[in-house]
């Protein structure tokens, strides 16, 4: 590694710029407008940008047009170094207060992204962040940024082997999502259009049933819900279905380093991306703050309850991992009573859930909800049978997705452990090939085997 030279990112690359720093006018329709809260962990989430008009989207453009293997970074607050891979080639946004990379090829785009990762980008990220209650990257500082410049087959090389892992992180995401939508479809036909299978015989729900409301089920007003519900079925709350936990409240000094004995890790608001949640960049504190009730169980889901943003207010994911990892202040934890895991889950993740969220809890310039307003959240709880039909159905969809996060988690562990490594030579890129190979075969078994063999070998 010392035979690579460092490079400033403006001499290595064909331009280095950022967006606009105006403030184009929202509205309902148009382009999307990219900000730094829109980057993270390699996803850029368009759900939540502004939409700007046809006129402002070219202005901007004519300064900063983002094209394929572009890298653009957050530039301000807390995912200020996050970055993101264009891999499209029809772009749709413009971008505000980001910086841009023109690295022109894949290769390039690969290996600055990696490197940002690694300890050395992180290192000189530190370095260039300015701010003390927000860390911003001034533009100057982007374009001073040292990039270690190998010759460009290394660059090749150790990409490849690093996208491999990737690439199958990428295609686990695309099958849950498929999955998750295929959950949320049965969920919508179920509970909310009440079109569920039903043996109108026997009557009783039946996979090879008629849809119940379509058919002729009977329905009854339901005054609470002020509409009509399937004859059995009865009106609730959340409190009547799951339990809600606040998380733990720690400051700065409680802090510890990752490792230290007695110590347990913390998600927070930051960990929740879209519905995804990830165990990356948590912090740690003494088992001592936390009560069990603040420890995290498979399908449990951790809800974001106040932030800086309204935009991520109530955003919320299942925990799949079994790791024992407790959350924030900031979240708070369901914990749905036995056979309600996914009818629960489903319904914070519905149109009405959002809606509820926005019409009921949130003033213009509240960013936080109430935990007695959130048990009080109004559902409609259906009978048993419907209710254990609905399970059979999707609790192996679940399952799948639960054990493609658990293979992410793991993938991005190996990753993560290359990466210094083959920065710095510690691992060559043989070596890594054959353990991401293994890994991959392993991943494809389903079956889990410790990864760290290189390390194992090197120490003895």
């Amino acid at each position: 590694m010392m035979k690579w030279p460092f490079i400033s990112a403006e001499k290595l690359y064909s331009n280095v710029t950022d967006g606009t720093h105006d403030s184009p006018k929202a509205q309902s329709t148009g382009f999307p407008l990219v900000t730094s809260k829109n980057i993270k962990g390699g996803v850029l989430d368009l759900t939540t940008a502004s939409l700007i008009s046809k006129e402002d989207y070219e202005s901007i453009n004519k300064r900063s047009q983002v094209e394929k293997w572009d890298v653009i970074i957050s530039m301000i607050g807390e995912y200020c170094g996050y970055t993101y891979i264009e891999k499209n080639d029809n772009i749709i946004y413009a971008i505000k207060n980001v910086g841009l990379f023109k690295t022109k090829s894949k290769i390039e785009a690969n290996w600055l992204t990696y490197y940002l990762q690694s300890d050395y980008g992180k290192h000189y990220l530190g370095q260039a962040k300015s701010g003390s209650s927000q860390p911003y990257l001034s533009l100057g500082a982007l374009r001073k940024l040292p990039i270690l410049n190998p010759e460009q087959s290394v660059k090749e090389k150790i990409a490849k082997v690093l996208s491999d892992l990737d690439a199958k992180i990428e295609l686990n995401n695309r099958i849950n999502a498929e999955l998750e939508a295929m959950a949320n479809l049965v969920y919508a036909y179920w509970f909310v259009q009440f079109d569920f299978p039903f043996d109108f015989a026997q009557g009783k729900p039946d996979q090879n049933g008629k849809p119940y409301k379509s058919s002729g089920g009977k329905m009854v007003w339901n005054e609470k819900l002020k509409r009509e519900i399937p004859e059995g079925w009865r009106s609730g709350t959340i409190s009547d279905i799951a339990s809600l936990t606040r998380g733990v409240t720690y400051n700065k000094d409680d802090i510890k380093d990752e490792g230290t004995a007695g110590t347990i890790p913390i998600l927070r608001a930051t960990n929740i991306t879209g519905n995804q949640i990830d165990l990356n960049s948590m912090v740690y504190v003494s088992e001592s703050l936390v009560d069990e009730e603040q420890i995290l169980n498979p399908f449990n889901i951790l809800i974001t309850m106040s932030s800086g943003s309204i935009d991520h207010i109530g955003k919320n994911g299942f925990y799949l991992f079994k790791e024992k990892v407790a959350f924030g202040a900031f979240c708070a934890k369901m914990a749905a009573n036995e056979d309600f895991e996914f009818y629960l889950y489903s319904y914070t993740q519905s149109d009405f859930f959002f809606t509820t969220i926005k019409n009921e809890c949130l003033g213009t310039n509240i960013n936080n909800l109430n935990g007695s307003m959130v048990r009080g959240f109004k559902l409609v709880i259906p009978d048993n049978s419907t209710l254990t039909k609905f399970n059979e159905i999707v609790q192996p969809l679940f399952e799948k997705l639960r054990i493609n996060s658990m293979q992410n988690q793991q993938l991005s562990s190996l990753r993560d452990w290359l990466l210094p490594m083959l920065m710095n030579g510690q691992v060559t890129v043989a070596e890594a090939k054959e353990q991401v190979e293994e890994e991959l075969g392993i991943v494809a078994e389903g079956e889990r085997k410790p990864y760290y063999n290189l390390e194992k070998q090197k120490n003895g």
